[in-house]
């Protein structure tokens, strides 16, 4: 257990500024203190005791406002930033060093039975918002942008962004008009809208140029 604190408080340390030492991160992170619950309560699910399983992950729901099913499993130095409103299902599946920003969902689309969440490889990040929703796999040091909504494989190394998400980037070569970084993510809505806008006027110019004749 020491060392999966040291491991834990070590991962918080490397990936978030704000952390000024340990006795900070151990008291005061609710994205610690959810993962270390998280820890106890996977013990007794994988030994049967589901119910104080439930219990305390529901515990640890009401005290942090993270909510992560006791048969998630998880490797090691997953930073949770911030927190509120993170749900991790229960056939979920995280690698190492992962990061999750606050308000993601790693859920499913309620057409699974069996695996039905998503597996997230080593080394990703998944911004605020972010929704990755079925049993499919999530590649090695991928990055899924803030308010995506994740619902197919994503390639290892790659980035993907909008509603359906859509990779725009792997192994660092642009496969889409736009380099996007957790930031700066175009509006799918303002884009359709920017084409729509594009097509009126084309039509106007066209019926103007019939009301002339």
């Amino acid at each position: 257990m020491f060392n999966f604190i040291k491991e834990e408080v070590r991962a918080i340390k490397e990936r978030d500024p704000a952390a000024r030492n340990a006795f900070e991160i151990i008291f005061m992170y609710s994205g610690f203190h959810a993962v270390c619950w998280h820890k106890l309560s996977h013990w007794l699910y994988v030994h049967k005791r589901y119910s104080l399983a439930r219990y305390i992950s529901q515990s640890c729901r009401f005290w942090t406002g993270i909510e992560i099913h006791p048969g998630a499993k998880i490797g090691k130095g997953l930073f949770i930033d911030h927190g509120m409103g993170v749900v991790i299902g229960e056939t979920t599946e995280i690698g190492d060093n992962v990061t999750i920003y606050q308000g993601v969902t790693l859920g499913g689309t309620g057409k699974e039975t069996g695996k039905r969440h998503p597996t997230i490889g080593n080394n990703v990040m998944i911004g605020c918002g972010a929704k990755v929703l079925g049993p499919f796999y999530v590649g090695d040091n991928s990055k899924i942008a803030s308010n995506a909504v994740v619902l197919s494989e994503v390639p290892a190394n790659s980035t993907c962004v909008g509603v359906p998400a859509r990779v725009v980037k792997i192994n660092d070569q642009r496969i889409g008009p736009q380099d996007l970084d957790q930031i700066h993510v175009p509006d799918p809505v303002a884009q359709q809208l920017g084409s729509m806008e594009e097509r009126i006027a084309q039509l106007e110019k066209m019926l103007q140029k019939v009301e002339e004749k």
